[in-house]
């Protein structure tokens, strides 16, 4: 038998700049502002849940955040509603919380900076979109194979990495990653289409 590769849905594709900007403006981000989506899966991650309610404060200065919390963990994250304004069907923060969405190619396709978990399907859908990602490993799976995930495609320069544990000690190493990237387009492109070629 013959060794293919991981199946991606055909929804996961490339998007051109302009449909990009367009899905920032149907989700009611401001299109010009660098968006950063925050994914632990769709039952999501306790850890990143709670780093990304540590530095959120802060990002919100300087990027729109997206963050999909997952079925299991939404009520505990209902907190962080308060950082997301409506008038009357308007977004007028930059800040949107989800439990889980059925059309994720959509809201990483609409992201500059992806925040995810380093499972497989999800890094190969991620290289499929042509996303720029920092991956957090969940090191207690069997046989650590995030860690080595990420580990490989780290040192092909294609993603940043950060430790799950180093997160939760430090969340704001989290948060000095995404602002360096944000400020980076140059670098984000490089990572982007290293992941995509690999």
């Amino acid at each position: 038998w013959e060794w293919v590769g991981i199946p991606v849905g055909l929804e996961f594709k490339k998007i051109p700049a302009t449909k990009q900007l367009s899905l920032k403006k149907a989700m009611g981000f401001d299109p010009e502002k660098t968006l950063v989506m925050i994914t632990g899966g769709s039952q999501g991650s306790e850890h990143i849940n709670q780093a990304t309610r540590e530095i959120l404060p802060e990002l919100l200065k300087s990027v729109s955040v997206g963050l999909v919390a997952g079925r299991k963990h939404y009520e505990e994250m209902m907190d962080l509603k308060k950082y997301e304004e409506w008038d009357e069907a308007k977004l007028k923060s930059n800040f949107r919380l989800w439990n889980f969405s059925s059309v994720m190619h959509e809201l990483l396709g609409a992201a500059d900076i992806v925040v995810s978990r380093a499972g497989a399907t999800t890094i190969a859908e991620l290289a499929t979109l042509k996303k720029t990602v920092i991956l957090v490993p969940f090191e207690k799976l069997p046989g650590g194979h995030q860690v080595k995930n990420a580990e490989k495609l780290q040192k092909k320069n294609a993603v940043e990495v950060l430790r799950d544990d180093k997160m939760l000690q430090k969340p704001e190493k989290l948060l000095e990653l995404i602002k360096t990237l944000s400020r980076s387009p140059k670098r984000r492109q490089e990572l982007a289409e290293n992941l995509q070629s690999m």
